[in-house]
């Protein structure tokens, strides 16, 4: 199997800390978001993976050649006309073998030993949401095969919402699919979207099945990020109390003095804390330091200071400075903010 992970976007929505650090190494719960996906990826012994890269693409591929062992390849992609673009990058690697393709938008829980004995063609996973009209969704038959992908519907026509995550058998055949989009020039919104690719090899006959995923997580902007953030610190505690760890305690040469930890947290090396109420649901990423401080529910990145903070619901960018903030904040890369 050959895994295709899509990395070219700029993380609009997640700016102003996407205009100098890419949206999948951001941090989330003590680790870049990336790392969640790749080290699933690794327990599947893929025989290639395979990344587009765009936005600060040296970012990404310095801290993947640093942390893994893999052969990745790596190719930019330099005209931005979509999720079928993305993935046609790859079409010289499409052989016999299956492809996984991952968009890093969302975390997910899911059970890939379905793929095994698959007798389907292809897999496309779904989460069921109440709020189905900002989501594209899958409308499947009676025995959850696809019929149709619906664009943000304004009718309850399914509440399965496409996740971005997509086992296909034979991809030789998606790869026909996505030429016949560029040969017909059938865009949507103005980009080749890989869900028309999909909906056209429903039309040849491939049958797609459609599976539920058992947790569906989102970092596509401030607020579902830090949702994210929690599930992921609760994940992370229990996890360390099942190996019977002290999960308050900070990474290597991290200092709490005189401070109140309310796990879940995360608490990278390196960081300090004095005189502070922390957590819960708070991650502090490495070299950062903070001083008679109160915070909850926020993500701060690496080597902040705050100083006299009182905040909740907040993200602070890399090397920012904050003094005597106001409770909710949005605090980009190498800002200062000095409310005395």
């Amino acid at each position: 199997m050959k895994v295709i992970i899509p990395l070219a976007g700029k993380g609009s929505r997640m700016r102003p800390h996407t205009h100098t650090k890419a949206k999948p190494l951001l941090h989330i719960a003590g680790r870049p978001m990336m790392s969640y996906i790749l080290d699933e990826v690794m327990k599947l012994k893929p025989t290639g993976i395979y990344f587009a890269t765009g936005h600060l693409k040296e970012q990404v591929e310095a801290y993947i050649n640093k942390n893994y062992d893999f052969n990745a390849v790596f190719i930019e992609q330099k005209v931005k006309d979509g999720t079928a673009g993305a993935i046609n990058m790859f079409k010289d690697v499409a052989d016999d073998e299956p492809i996984l393709i991952i968009f890093v938008d969302t975390l997910f829980d899911c059970d890939m030993s379905i793929l095994t004995d698959l007798r389907e063609d292809g897999i496309l996973w779904a989460k069921e949401v109440e709020d189905y009209q900002r989501f594209g969704v899958m409308v499947t038959d009676k025995n959850g095969i696809l019929t149709k992908i619906v664009e943000k519907p304004t009718e309850p026509v399914s509440k399965l919402a496409n996740i971005g995550l997509y086992y296909i058998k034979n991809p030789k055949v998606m790869f026909e699919c996505i030429k016949e989009l560029y040969d017909k020039n059938m865009k949507t919104k103005g980009e080749y979207y890989l869900t028309d690719a999909f909906q056209m090899m429903v039309e040849k006959g491939q049958k797609l099945k459609v599976v539920e995923v058992e947790g569906w997580y989102d970092c596509g902007k401030p607020e579902t990020t830090l949702e994210t953030s929690r599930v992921m610190l609760q994940k992370r505690e229990d996890a360390l109390k099942k190996k019977k760890l002290d999960p308050i305690t900070g990474g290597k040469n991290a200092t709490i003095e005189n401070s109140v930890i309310i796990p879940p947290c995360a608490i990278e090396e390196g960081v300090v804390v004095k005189d502070s109420i922390i957590g819960p649901y708070v991650s502090i990423a490495s070299g950062t330091k903070i001083e008679r401080s109160v915070l909850a529910d926020s993500m701060i990145s690496a080597d902040a200071e705050l100083k006299n903070v009182v905040c909740t619901h907040s993200i602070i960018g890399e090397g920012a400075k904050v003094e005597r903030s106001p409770k909710k904040l949005n605090v980009g890369d190498h800002s200062e903010l000095d409310l005395s």
